[in-house]
């Protein structure tokens, strides 16, 4: 009797404890900050939108785009898949609570922040570099997917105005659009890659040569690899582009 008493106990002990492995990851990793980051961006190009649409039209783009981009339904979405597709999060956590991970999380928050994004608006200064460090960016440039999570964030921002009016027009949106979405993601992903490494070196400015090339060295392990391409896929998920609204009802419901 008391044995089974303590397996139940060990059961409820350690099962929320494995849980929680993602969720402080979730954390430790900027997630649920740079979440809200897209959020404040997303506002700023609704106000853009605001002279240049009619106003029924603006205001379908407001309320479809705070539907599919509620915060709590993107992080729920977002997390899910991490969780799916990383199902041992515990070396990834260690990374990004280690001292290092600390500043790598940092220096990518501040890079996202609203009033860095406005301040770099025209484009990044150009960081000079020594050799050997351009050669640890190269590493860290082919390992992270900067190119396909920044495609995605450009997809979805772009993509209010049309999923609006293809709620307002239906059947204006068909399978051409999934043609000209993936046509447009390869030309972002083309103009992201192209000024790829001076965008780290200006990211990561504040990291030493033997941080950054501890950081390419976890980025290009295996279980760097693997927490990468959990974090792609729950990138899109969160994101959800070439989705429509109504598709998310469930999950938008669901974190409300």
């Amino acid at each position: 009797m008391h044995r089974r008493l303590f397996l139940v106990l060990l059961m409820l002990y350690t099962a929320p404890a494995w849980a929680d492995d993602h969720d402080l990851l979730y954390k430790a990793a900027g997630w649920a900050d740079q979440r809200a980051h897209f959020n404040d961006a997303l506002s700023a190009a609704q106000q853009r939108y605001r002279s240049s649409l009619p106003p029924a039209v603006y205001q379908a783009l407001v309320s479809n785009s705070n539907q599919r981009f509620a915060a709590q339904a993107m992080d729920q979405r977002a997390e899910q898949k991490l969780r799916t597709s990383l199902p041992d999060p515990k070396p990834a956590l260690a990374f990004f609570t280690s001292p290092l991970g600390h500043k790598v999380t940092a220096a990518e928050l501040l890079a996202t922040r609203s009033d860095q994004l406005a301040k770099n608006a025209q484009g990044l200064p150009h960081i000079a570099a020594s050799d050997t460090r351009q050669l640890i960016i190269g590493h860290l440039s082919a390992a992270l997917p900067v190119r396909e999570a920044g495609a995605e964030v450009s997809l979805a921002i772009a993509g209010v105005a049309a999923d609006s009016l293809s709620s307002m027009i239906p059947g204006l949106v068909g399978g051409q659009s999934q043609g000209m979405l993936d046509s447009q993601r390869e030309r972002l992903k083309q103009q992201i890659g192209a000024d790829m490494n001076n965008t780290l070196l200006y990211v990561y400015r504040d990291l030493s040569d033997p941080e950054l090339e501890e950081f390419a060295n976890f980025a290009e392990s295996r279980d760097g690899k693997t927490y990468y391409q959990a974090a792609l896929a729950a990138i899109r998920a969160g994101l959800a582009v070439g989705q429509s609204t109504s598709s998310l009802m469930p999950a938008g419901q669901g974190g409300s």
